[in-house]
């Protein structure tokens, strides 16, 4: 019996992190030691995923039960968009002679990435392409296909499943964002993916899964569980903040516009800090 999706494992170096893991390898393990918490707009998310998966089911003819009665967040809204998403896919099947489509289908790109697997929302193989799509129900990062390291381990994994079977030369990766109206398209050959795995892919994921490698600090930090405590981002912040300020009236725009970036990511780290030391605080902690 497939597992719900709140109830699936997931692993250390996981599709969905991954863009965070090949900037950063060390940051893998660091982050595994932190034990997830799901905050509403997570549940939220893995709601409108159970009502996707069962009426892309519904459209493939599959015998399968609403979830709706029992789902912790639905809305008009959540229905409208997961409609939207069942109506692209039902167009882009549409558009193959008899193509096999998987749903929540289980994909192990482990070749690449020590004990690595993970979840495709969508998987289509039909003629020479593989497509793969995947649903998000976020609203507040707009997510791009193009050069997508999660969609390309998905890729891979699908890969492994359909290449003995179909003379796979093209993927198509798409993310289906419908409450951002977008839908995010890039195709890439399987030459240039297996390229990217081998040179790029797999030397990394080995740093990542033995916490070598550099630290590093850019925009994947968002979504880093250790980013609060971490020394590196520390340090980085620590040399923004010494930026030499000359008086207002002396400052040309670009200089202004250089000091605004700058004081955004100093304003974000200090917030980070605080929201760690708050929790830490609740939790017994006693700062001096």
């Amino acid at each position: 019996m497939e597992a719900k999706h709140s109830e699936r494992s997931h692993a250390k170096l996981s599709a969905s992190s991954s863009a965070r893991w090949l900037a950063c390898p060390p940051s893998a393990l660091l982050n595994a030691k932190v034990a997830d918490t799901a905050s509403d707009f997570a549940r939220e998310g893995t709601c409108a995923h159970e009502l996707a998966e069962y009426k892309v089911n519904k459209l493939l003819g599959h015998n399968v039960r609403d979830p709706t009665e029992n789902l912790d967040f639905f809305d008009s809204e959540m229905s409208e968009c997961t409609d939207s998403y069942v109506q692209y896919i039902a167009e882009e099947t549409a558009k193959y002679h008899q193509p096999v489509v998987m749903v929540e289908q289980r994909l192990d790109f482990s070749s690449y990435v020590p004990d690595g697997f993970g979840t495709g929302d969508c998987i289509i193989v039909a003629d020479e392409t593989l497509t793969v799509i995947d649903f998000k129900y976020g609203k507040n990062v707009l997510v791009s296909a193009e050069n997508n390291s999660q969609m390309m381990l998905y890729a891979l994994g699908a890969l492994e499943l359909f290449d003995i079977l179909y003379d796979i030369t093209e993927i198509k990766m798409v993310i289906f964002q419908p409450r951002m109206e977008n839908v995010s398209e890039y195709t890439i050959s399987v030459s240039d993916l297996l390229e990217w795995a081998e040179h790029i892919l797999k030397p990394t994921a080995q740093l990542a899964a033995e916490g070598k490698g550099e630290f590093q600090v850019g925009e994947h930090c968002r979504f880093c569980k250790v980013k609060a405590t971490c020394r590196k981002r520390a340090e980085y912040n620590l040399m923004l903040a010494q930026y030499d300020f000359a008086m207002p009236a002396e400052l040309e725009d670009t200089e202004i516009e250089a000091i605004l970036e700058k004081a955004d990511k100093l304003t974000s780290w200090v917030n980070d800090i605080k929201d760690y030391a708050l929790s830490q605080a609740l939790a017994g902690k006693q700062w001096t």
